[in-house]
């Protein structure tokens, strides 16, 4: 089975050996994935760090032929759980239709101390032939 890795311009990738989305036939699992925006900045606010990581997420997704209706879970993890319903709001703006299992979890930290956000997702590619290919 083929092996389809998307990397993005994350500084990581080689340091720590990580793609940012593994497809292998059908499935595709996403890493953690931080809201920084191309510039190195980050959103003041939980609602702009979830959109700007689902906005990474689907720009990997497409890398490995991949859509965000493709998606059926998502990990949302965050510094304060409390802010669950800002992030909660931006997830139904991508999901609202397609209602992938969904969680929302808190975490003490990350890498950067100013992310309040990082999320995963998983994928399954439900249309196409035998490889899933569009």
């Amino acid at each position: 089975m083929n092996r389809v890795l998307a990397k993005t311009d994350s500084p990581y990738h080689e340091t720590i050996g990580f793609s940012r989305a593994v497809r292998t036939g059908r499935e595709v699992t996403v890493s953690g994935t931080a809201p920084i925006n191309k510039d190195g900045s980050l959103a003041p606010d939980v609602g702009g760090q979830v959109r700007r990581a689902f906005e990474i997420i689907g720009e990997a997704l497409e890398k490995v032929d991949a859509r965000l209706d493709h998606v059926t879970r998502t990990r949302v993890m965050m510094r304060d759980v409390s802010r669950w319903e800002d992030a909660a709001k931006v997830h139904g703006e991508f999901f609202g239709k397609i209602q992938p299992a969904t969680t929302f979890v808190e975490v003490s930290r990350f890498i950067d101390p100013n992310w309040l956000v990082e999320i995963e997702a998983d994928a399954y590619i439900h249309d196409g032939g035998e490889d899933g290919r569009v």
